[in-house]
This record gives C-alpha cells, sequence and structure tokens, in this order.
C-alpha cells in the first residue's frame, strides 16, 4: 500500500496500492502517519512517489460511497491531516508525479515544496466539479498560492485537466522529464537544497511557506462539514454513482 524506500536521509514514500493508487481511508492514514514521523526517523527531506504512469488517481470514490457519514468524516478529517502534514512538513518535500494525478493526487502534489512530473500524454488537475463536487477552500488557497488568484479560479470552476506539458507552462509543476527519471530528478533537487546551510535554509523555508502552513494550522478547524454536506447532496451522489457505473462498465 505504501512503501518506503531509503536514500541515506531522503526517504522516498511510494504509494503502491493497485491498481491505480486511489485513496482509501488505509492510504490515507498511512501516509499521514509516515509523513508526520519521517523527521523523527532521520529523514532529512521525502520524495513522494507512484508508480510509473500513475502518480494518484484521487480519492477511492467506489469505497468511499459505502461509507457512512460518521465513518466518512473520520475519512475526511485524515484527509485534511495529511494536507496538513504535507503543507507543514519542517522538512523538504518533493511530489515525484510519475504519471496521471487527477483530483487528491493533484492536491496531494501542490502541498508540496517542488514538483517533478512524468512527461508525455499523462493529466493532472482539480477536477473536481467535474464529478460533481466542490473544492474546500483550503485546498482553493493551496492552489492560488501556486498559480495565482485569477488562473486558479478558471481551473477548479471548469474541473479542467492539464496534460503535462500545459500544467509545466503556467506552474502547476516545476519540471518535466522522462517518466524513470522522475524520481531520480527529485532526489537530486533534494540533494541540492541539503546541500545549503542547514538552519538558513530550514528557516527560509518555514518562512516562505509561513501562509500556507497557516492555512492548516489548526486541522480539527477546516472545514469538514461543508464538504459532508456537499458530499451526500443528491447532486454530487447522483454525480459520483454515475461515475462508479461508468467505471463498472468499463472494468
Amino acid at each position: 500500500m505504501l512503501d518506503l524506500i531509503q536514500h541515506d536521509d531522503i526517504h522516498e514514500l511510494r504509494l503502491a496500492r493497485a491498481p491505480v493508487n486511489a485513496l482509501d481511508p488505509a492510504l490515507v492514514r498511512a501516509l499521514r502517519e509516515a509523513i508526520e514521523k519521517a523527521p523523527g526517523a532521520g529523514a532529512r527531506a521525502i520524495v513522494l512517489s507512484g508508480r510509473p504512469g500513475m502518480f494518484s488517481a484521487g480519492l477511492d470514490v467506489p469505497a468511499l460511497l459505502q461509507l457512512p457519514r460518521e465513518t466518512f468524516r473520520v475519512f475526511w478529517n485524515d484527509f485534511f491531516g495529511l494536507c496538513a502534514a504535507l503543507a507543514r512538513s519542517p522538512i523538504p518535500i518533493v511530489a515525484a508525479i510519475t504519471g496521471h494525478a487527477p483530483a487528491g493526487g493533484a492536491v496531494l502534489s501542490i502541498m508540496c515544496d517542488y514538483r517533478v512530473m512524468a512527461d508525455g500524454a499523462f493529466k493532472i488537475g482539480l477536477n473536481e466539479t467535474q464529478v460533481g463536487l466542490a473544492v474546500p477552500e483550503c485546498i482553493q488557497a493551496a492552489l492560488r498560492r501556486l498559480l495565482g488568484t485569477y488562473r486558479a479560479e478558471r481551473l477548479m470552476v471548469s474541473g479542467a485537466m492539464l496534460d503535462a506539458a500545459e500544467a509545466k507552462a503556467i506552474g502547476f509543476v516545476d519540471e518535466l522529464v522522462e517518466t524513470d527519471l522522475v524520481v531520480p530528478r527529485a532526489l537530486v533537487w533534494l540533494k541540492d537544497l541539503l546541500k545549503l546551510p542547514a538552519v538558513a535554509m530550514s528557516e527560509t523555508r518555514r518562512l516562505a511557506r509561513a501562509d500556507l502552513a497557516a492555512v492548516f494550522a489548526d486541522p480539527a478547524a477546516l472545514p469538514v462539514d461543508d464538504f459532508l454536506d456537499r458530499w451526500f447532496a443528491p447532486e454530487a451522489q447522483a454525480v459520483l454513482h454515475a461515475l462508479v457505473a461508468r467505471l463498472k462498465s468499463k472494468g
């Protein structure tokens, strides 16, 4: 479900939940705990990766639709906690986007310090509106920080999915490399960063990311009930169940 690969003092957390690294309660909890524990386990930096061709397909909608409201609340608290762990990490994190990264996959990446994506016919974006969901404000804030207010608005409202070249052109990702070079390039970027004087780099990074960290300062205060209300609303349920039906027909 989640593999730990140690590259000296850089820990790679590789999503390994077949077939598409969909985010279910167990994977979200495992990833959150791994990120929170990494500094105490000797990591000076983290690479978050997936399998070649697929970083993460986002939320495991078929599994989550089976959850009653209170169980889903626990999951969503964990998901916001995972976002907070990424946004507030005391050590740098690179998203090694090894393939497609829609919705929740894109959310994980925008919380990181840097994004290296596989070049080619891979898609990334917050396509929540296309499946009947609104993008929570805390996630919107993270994308506005990355892309600017108006561009982020246009992408989120339309639920646009970008190919790798489009994502690089607007700054959604920082670099494009061949798929098998995504993780190695992420490691090189982090190794160069870690060569800097440690205290100066860490303090500058902390100050530079203070706005993002502030958004997730209190994960328990984030608007979980708002998201739950939207998830269980008739429109969203109808669209999500139709999506699952289409997926089953293809499978």
